[in-house]
């Protein structure tokens, strides 16, 4: 481990997971994009704070249910990400729908138009989140949701870095960073999340075990999603890991406003 990468791999996930003005890495390598990968839940943290301050903000300023306060979020979380998420969640429907070989899909998942079933999907999973994410506010929970449900959604991508998963192709961001994450970091993550969020429930009365319940089921629908993708493109790529957050938030949600 070198103190370039480490630094450089903070640079890159920020640059590469948000809208972060920042001066890239010295070193563009796969060590770097590693720590990148490590640090995403952290950036994700990052995230989670500014739209839940956003949530509250204008949950007060307006009046009855939340439902602004909701897509405003949302729509500040597609901001703070440039869209990619939500682009690559698109692709990978496209690339889905295609029952073709792994080349085929592929090709269709570079094209920069989208499809039915792309837009399809990102109209319908922001749908589920905003949805939601309105419950979750009107259960007294809505911090707790965001807060656990961005950072859950980037474990999902250190977890799809682990070593092991295969890159789809052998350029872009996928081939930069598949394999490069040891696989005791995104169980690492996971815990910690789910030690933090049973204290914001705890702080919210709702029940302490369920965030580590919409911990479990996002994780595990990220990882269907992911070896089904990899099995589909014959690997990861960026759009798949684009994918993985925004699937993994709105599945995270949804338990969240189950009313258990």
């Amino acid at each position: 481990m070198t103190e370039h990468a480490v630094a450089g791999g903070l640079r890159l996930a920020l640059t590469t997971l948000t809208v972060a003005r920042l001066r890239g890495p010295e070193h563009l390598d796969r060590p770097t994009a590693g720590w990148a990968m490590r640090f995403a839940p952290l950036v994700g943290l990052g995230l989670a704070l500014v739209l839940a301050g956003v949530l509250t903000v204008v949950d007060e300023l307006t009046t009855g249910p939340a439902l602004l306060a909701c897509t405003l979020t949302l729509a500040v979380h597609a901001l703070l990400t440039r869209g990619l998420h939500l682009d690559g969640l698109a692709d990978v429907a496209d690339g889905l729908g295609i029952y073709s070989s792994p080349e085929r899909a592929r090709q269709i998942m570079k094209q920069p138009d989208v499809g039915a079933l792309g837009l399809a999907a990102v109209v319908l999973v922001l749908a589920v989140q905003a949805a939601a994410l309105l419950a979750c506010v009107a259960a007294g929970r809505g911090v707790t949701a965001i807060l656990v449900a961005v950072v859950t959604a980037r474990v999902a991508v250190t977890a799809a870095c682990s070593v092991g998963v295969p890159a789809a192709s052998s350029d872009g961001l996928g081939a930069m960073v598949a394999g490069t994450v040891p696989r005791r970091v995104a169980p690492l993550w996971a815990v910690a999340v789910v030690l933090a969020g049973g204290l914001l429930a705890g702080a919210d009365r709702a029940p302490v075990w369920l965030p580590a319940l919409a911990v479990l089921l996002g994780l595990a629908t990220a990882w269907l999603l992911l070896r089904h993708t990899v099995r589909r493109f014959g690997g990861m790529s960026g759009d798949v890991l684009g994918a993985l957050v925004e699937t993994t938030t709105a599945v995270v949600l949804v338990v969240l406003a189950l009313d258990l």
